[in-house]
């Protein structure tokens, strides 16, 4: 499988890095990017091709990923228009609908349109991916081991549902930092220096996450478990009840869906500069 990045920037190079340590011959990946620097790192790090020109990256490409910010890929695929006709496509950008990116690439019918998240940085994401009608068996599986290469994978049959995806997953990791970053300036006003409130807030966060995720059990239950009636932790879930914490943050991740919309919306009407 002959894969291109249009765009070096971290995911692109996340996908990368990847590929490669699952065994994909790096001579079988190339790069695309304007910036000089980006492409030297990229060449360095990981001993692909860089191109700056996509029509000379492209030749022989069987899989496109464009990977470049939601604001240009109107101007960044309408070039590419003539030089995708026989490749799969496949969308990291946020918002971007396949109708939208298919008309900016005249046409163009074998798209899958995917929302990765921050931790494929380290190879722990989740990726959702999203197929154009009618798209083969092959290239689904071509997508999915471009993506399976940073994390897991899962397939949402209603394109739609990226957005929700993008809500959850793709600006959830911003949740969770929050709630770390709140759990380390409550341990450092208990009288705990900064070194160890930061310990004391990621291991917690890390083995929590990783008890509920080997756990039969669900969240709610593993909750139960540590809340004694009365108790300390009985304590605290009463405050977060009180000013219903989980509320605002099941509001705040609809408000981070309908923002996904909003910019599809604003992406798709659109029009590359000429």
């Amino acid at each position: 499988m002959k894969v291109v990045f249009v765009g070096g920037g971290n995911m692109a190079g996340a996908l990368v890095g990847g590929l490669i340590a699952q065994g994909h011959a790096a001579a079988d990946i190339r790069v695309v990017d304007p910036d000089a620097g980006q492409r030297a790192r990229l060449a360095q790090r990981f001993q692909v091709a860089a191109h700056a020109d996509a029509a000379t990256a492209l030749a022989g490409a069987e899989v496109v990923v464009l990977a470049v910010k939601p604001q240009v890929m109107a101007a960044v695929a309408t070039p590419l228009a003539a030089l995708v006709k026989d490749c799969l496509v496949v969308s990291v950008a946020a918002g971007i609908r396949a109708s939208d990116l298919s008309r900016w690439l005249g046409g163009h019918r074998r798209i899958v349109r995917t929302m990765p998240n921050m931790p494929a940085l380290i190879g722990r994401g989740i990726s959702a991916l999203a197929a154009t009608p009618d798209l083969s068996a092959v290239d689904r599986d071509h997508a999915e081991q471009i993506l399976a290469a940073v994390g897991e994978t899962l397939w949402v049959e209603d394109e739609a549902m990226i957005d929700a995806v993008t809500a959850v997953s793709g600006s959830g990791p911003a949740y969770v930092f929050y709630f770390i970053e709140a759990l380390e300036r409550a341990a450092t006003e208990l009288g705990f220096n900064s070194s160890q409130a930061r310990q004391l807030a990621l291991a917690t966060f890390r083995g929590a996450s990783e008890l509920a995720a080997n756990s039969d059990e669900s969240a709610a239950q593993l909750r139960r478990r540590v809340t004694s009636p009365g108790g300390t932790t009985a304590a605290a879930l009463a405050v977060l009840g009180e000013r219903s914490a989980a509320d605002t943050l099941v509001e705040a991740v609809l408000a981070a869906c309908q923002r996904s919309l909003e910019l599809g919306e604003q992406a798709g009407g659109s029009q590359p500069k000429t």
